[in-house]
């Protein structure tokens, strides 16, 4: 697998032409990689790349997989962001979502990260799960801001079709995620990271002021990046691209010096839409005049009168001629980015 990722990364060495100012080792769990196959995946990128000295370079790291050599290392080949999948600081919460990790790793891991001197830490924390009291979030979330971490990515535990956990709760056997809960959670959260200082910059992200995640940044502004490794995915504005899932098949076709991807032309509705529905989840919001100049004013006419509603409901305000969801509104941020969609 290594050696595919390598050779994707040559065949895909023309996908960007503008210098590199981020990157991100993601999607999985690639804190598991050896130290010396991460250092080669990384001077694999910069020999085919022109990568900023002042890139932002990311991690994603489980708290079972962190240690002081590995931060030490991590840090010398020019990681200096880490994305650490908390989840909670509950052991309660944490055995319930089947975690491999204990609530002393999770606390033990950002103080040694701490320690080695990394200070741009961003964690995952789940709220909404059937165990986790209003009580305990909010000891999840002064957890981590007693520790200084400057960004916080907070999701709703979703339950997948035909996974474990969706198959206990068919069978009665675990209790079925509440939404209303969900939603208090969320309300809660909004709350005590504002009294905090934090920018409510995304829908599930929250940053002390210069401290946003630029890589993730990159996505709801819509421009273009570049996806490595198996069901990868690419965007360069006009085209999406995705690699096939499937391991077997993926390393069977860089054996051959091919990249095994799907791709799809994106027509105006689509482009259009893509912008609606990630600048609807921003702190900026969705700006009309932008509209008009990528897309015509027809377009931006029809936008507008389709949001009207929401001014009036209170899901939406206008602020520089930006739309911006209020916090009733970010609730349902995805129903109402689907009902301004195009239809084309």
């Amino acid at each position: 697998m290594m050696e595919a990722i390598e050779k994707e990364i040559v065949l895909q060495k023309d996908y960007l032409s503008e210098t590199i100012n981020t990157v991100y080792f993601g999607g999985g769990t690639p804190s598991i990689l050896t130290i010396e196959q991460l250092s080669k995946l990384i001077n694999a990128l910069k020999k085919q790349f022109i990568i900023s000295p002042t890139a932002e370079i990311t991690l994603e790291a489980n708290p079972d997989d962190i240690n002081t050599n590995k931060l030490l290392a991590w840090k010398l080949m020019g990681i200096n962001r880490l994305s650490i999948g908390v989840q909670s600081f509950d052991e309660t919460d944490l055995i319930w979502m089947n975690r491999a990790h204990t609530a002393a790793q999770a606390s033990n891991c950002i103080q040694l990260a701490k320690e080695v001197g990394f200070d741009n830490i961003t964690i995952d924390l789940i709220y909404g799960s059937p165990v986790l009291t209003d009580a305990a979030w909010k000891k999840n979330v002064d957890t981590a801001l007693a520790f200084g971490i400057p960004h916080l990515s907070c999701y709703a535990l979703t339950v997948e079709p035909k996974t474990a956990l969706d198959k206990l709760i068919q069978k009665n056997k675990v209790a079925a995620v509440d939404p209303d809960k969900q939603a208090h959670h969320f309300t809660l959260l909004l709350e005590w990271l504002a009294t905090a200082g934090f920018e409510h910059y995304e829908i599930s992200n929250f940053a002390m002021p210069g401290h946003r995640s630029k890589h993730n940044s990159n996505y709801w502004q819509g421009k273009d990046y570049l996806g490595i490794g198996p069901s990868a995915h690419s965007f360069n504005g006009k085209t999406r691209q995705w690699n096939i899932a499937n391991n077997s098949l993926y390393l069977q076709s860089l054996a051959q010096n091919t990249v095994p991807f799907e791709i799809e032309v994106l027509s105006i509705e689509q482009q259009l839409n893509e912008y609606i529905m990630t600048s609807l989840r921003t702190l900026e919001g969705l700006s009309f005049a932008h509209i008009r100049n990528h897309w015509g004013e027809s377009f931006a006419i029809i936008v507008e009168q389709a949001s009207s509603n929401l001014l009036i409901k209170g899901y939406a305000n206008l602020v520089d001629n930006n739309l911006v969801l209020t916090n009733n509104g970010k609730l349902m941020a995805d129903g109402i980015a689907s009902d301004l969609f195009f239809v084309g």
